[in-house]
């Protein structure tokens, strides 16, 4: 499920976006800054700052994770199933020395978001649709020039 191209770009992505809908519907979209792939099969999100989305998850456990390139303008959108683990329940301790090694002592994890992925989309801008030509290494430039960086 998680292919090497899904990890990589997991890996270089900076942040990702968790969505995640309440009993009532209303959905939320939040970003996280410490995620990684877990395996094969699951993505690993700490918790430091997410009560709207742990109460989500804990209401309706069917999630959506987004990460995208900033310069190369694509990635994956990932759907799948959630548990939470607090700090205090089993699993969390084994969970948490993935997670370590990119926290450290720095953020205070309160918990892990373990996310079983059930499918895999690609995420492409559609400047690669609109201009079939464009190269990956042409829209970095292009973006390192909008972004002045």
């Amino acid at each position: 499920m998680l292919t090497e191209a899904v990890k990589a770009s997991i890996n270089e992505s900076v942040l990702c976006w968790l969505a995640t809908v309440d009993i009532d519907g209303v959905p939320n979209n939040s970003p996280k800054e410490v995620f990684l792939a877990h395996g094969n099969t699951a993505i690993l999100i700490a918790d430091i700052a997410s009560p709207n989305s742990v109460k989500n998850i804990q209401g309706n456990a069917n999630v959506c994770v987004s990460f995208v390139h900033v310069l190369k303008q694509k990635g994956f959108k990932l759907t799948g199933t959630a548990t939470y683990h607090r700090k205090s329940t089993p699993g969390f301790d084994e969970l948490f020395t993935h997670i370590y090694p990119i926290t450290g002592e720095q953020y205070p994890v309160k918990g892990i978001i373990h996310i079983e992925i059930t499918t895999v989309k690609p995420i492409v801008a559609p400047s690669y649709y609109l201009q079939p030509d464009l190269t990956e290494q042409q829209q970095i430039a292009s973006a390192r020039k909008v972004y002045g960086v």
